[in-house]
């Protein structure tokens, strides 16, 4: 896909609501400025990346979109300011993440921790009680994530590149709309990359997705733009192919790092 780079295009309608739009966002922490004066635009449709070396404030962006820290400047999703909302407000707004770490309920079945999700507004009494029905969209959702043949599995027995697609399914059925992965496949094998690679071009044709990585071999399958962050701001952006060749890019981050084991924060 060709990365759309900017503002949503005026009469296409895939653009004209779902879309993350920043503007001058900004976190410091004891007078150290983590995040200085971010523009992001992503639509939806786009699987956009986001890389960087340490520091550079990829995690940060995320944590000050879902309320996590303190910001100032604007994150608006689908016609709703994020910034300054507390973290159940911002889910409730159709915005969901995920964690380094996977976290799904280890001692329920895949299918009770996306029956969970799905009855977030239902009383917890009913929705910790064994159902035997399905409804459509966990059953939709069990294949879309490629676990429908695992859904009485106890969520613990998972291997770890299944929990992480378990956390996302728990996303979709709450009907997020803006998916933000911070670092999807790290510790994955290479089987579990590419099956999370392909869930993510899936999930992502119908929403907005924005993932934070430092495995530049999955990010070069699979991105179809990238915003390459340096010491809080925006370096460079565009296509994997248009970054590779900026020379900022290799100065800062590719040049020394390779983009191999480069943390994410």
């Amino acid at each position: 896909m060709t990365a759309h780079i900017g503002p949503p295009v005026e009469g296409d309608g895939r653009f004209l609501h779902d879309y993350l739009e920043i503007r001058g966002l900004r976190v410091s922490f004891d007078g150290f400025v983590a995040v200085d004066g971010v523009d992001l635009t992503v639509v939806r449709g786009e699987l956009r990346f986001l890389i960087g070396p340490n520091g550079a404030g990829k995690t940060t962006i995320v944590d000050a979109i879902t309320g996590l820290v303190r910001s100032s400047g604007s994150a608006r999703f689908g016609g709703v300011e994020l910034i300054g909302k507390k973290v159940h407000e911002v889910a409730r707004a159709g915005v969901g993440r995920t964690f380094q770490t996977a976290s799904v309920f280890e001692n329920l079945s895949v299918l009770q921790n996306l029956d969970i999700a799905a009855g977030a507004g239902r009383p917890v009494s009913s929705r910790l009680r064994r159902r035997s029905d399905v409804s459509g969209e966990v059953e939709l959702t069990l294949e879309t994530i490629g676990l429908a043949d695992l859904r009485h599995a106890q969520a613990g027995t998972l291997a770890h590149g299944q929990k992480q697609w378990l956390e996302i399914g728990m996303l979709l059925v709450q009907d997020a709309r803006l998916l933000l992965l911070d670092e999807p496949v790290a510790g994955m094998s290479q089987a579990e990359r590419e099956e999370t690679g392909q869930l993510l071009q899936r999930i992502g044709a119908q929403r907005t997705v924005v993932v934070v990585e430092h495995d530049m071999e999955f990010l070069r399958s699979f991105a179809s733009s990238v915003t390459v962050l340096h010491s809080g701001s925006v370096l460079s952006e565009g296509t994997v192919a248009q970054v590779q060749a900026d020379p900022r890019v290799i100065e800062v981050y590719l040049g020394s790092a390779h983009g191999a084991g480069e943390g994410a924060h």
